[in-house]
């Protein structure tokens, strides 16, 4: 286990996927993060790649040749090496080896670096084409789960997303094998409010494509603390938890899962990213507690 920390934020992390494992407010002295129930949902935050959700019959191809990956890639269960840290930041990195190669046929580094400042947790992804020749082809996300209610005397009705833009957005369905629909469903109507229910993930997560907004708040009028997540950069946003769960998960998200009609073929693929050989993708996510 490793914890950076500053004034503000005690966090740790763990060398499995990299992941978030808690973030402390040292003024507040509230928990912001999921502890991570088995008996729920076992995980505090994992990072997704090389892609994000699930494959049409779990499979994809690349060249003529067929592999297959398991939802969300591999990358929150494999063991990352920590590259540099400091008392308020580290960077992790996970290369590419004969045993990714077996279902991942592409070189690569990732580095996935934790930064605090003031009250606010910034995570970078970086993912390096090391090949000389060759583009890769990836999508990469976050699936931070935050306690909520953050305070014990609230509940989870009483919490609300807040968009920092006004919103005309439908809700994409996902299908039993955790693909996406065609078509979606109403949600949102020129609002930039989402009061937040259990019910609302009776049926999986709520998926949004082409949001204004850069930014969203979780807050309640019955209390001050709360937190703002940023995932400008990210074209895809995921709202889950699982059912009756005492958490949000607030995805942002560099790709999606197959389309229920997708034909298979990795590079054709909605949202996938085709990094060319020698070149560095970023993109930053961060949630401020308050």
């Amino acid at each position: 286990m490793f914890t950076i920390e500053n004034n503000d934020l005690l966090v740790t992390l763990q060398a499995k996927g990299a992941e978030l494992t808690r973030i402390f407010h040292k003024g507040n002295g509230l928990e912001y993060l999921w502890d991570a129930d088995p008996n729920v949902w076992g995980k505090h935050s994992p990072v997704l790649f090389p892609i994000v959700g699930a494959l049409k019959d779990g499979k994809y191809r690349h060249m003529g040749t067929e592999y297959a990956l398991p939802r969300h890639g591999f990358a929150r269960d494999r063991d990352f090496v920590v590259e540099e840290q400091s008392p308020s930041s580290i960077r992790f990195l996970l290369e590419s080896s004969e045993q990714t190669a077996e279902v991942y046929p592409f070189a690569f580094h990732f580095f996935i670096t934790y930064t605090l400042s003031h009250n606010r947790v910034s995570v970078q992804y970086e993912v390096e084409n090391p090949h000389l020749s060759e583009s890769m082809l990836f999508s990469v996300g976050g699936h931070p789960a935050f306690k909520l209610p953050l305070e014990p005397h609230l509940s989870y009705e009483d919490y609300h997303l807040y968009f920092n833009e006004a919103e005309t957005a439908g809700r994409w369905p996902i299908s039993a094998e955790g693909l996406i629909d065609t078509q979606p469903h109403d949600l949102l109507r020129n609002t930039n409010e989402l009061p937040l229910s259990k019910a609302l993930f009776a049926h999986d997560a709520i998926v949004l494509k082409g949001l204004k907004s850069d930014s969203v708040q979780l807050k309640c009028n019955n209390s001050s603390h709360g937190l703002r997540f940023h995932f400008g950069g990210f074209p895809y946003l995921g709202l889950w938890a699982a059912p009756g769960a005492d958490f949000l998960c607030i995805e942002p998200w560099c790709g999606i899962a197959d389309s229920t009609i997708h034909n298979g073929d990795l590079e054709e693929k909605e949202g996938i990213i085709k990094l060319p050989a020698g070149e560095t993708f970023s993109a930053t996510w961060s949630v401020e507690c308050f």
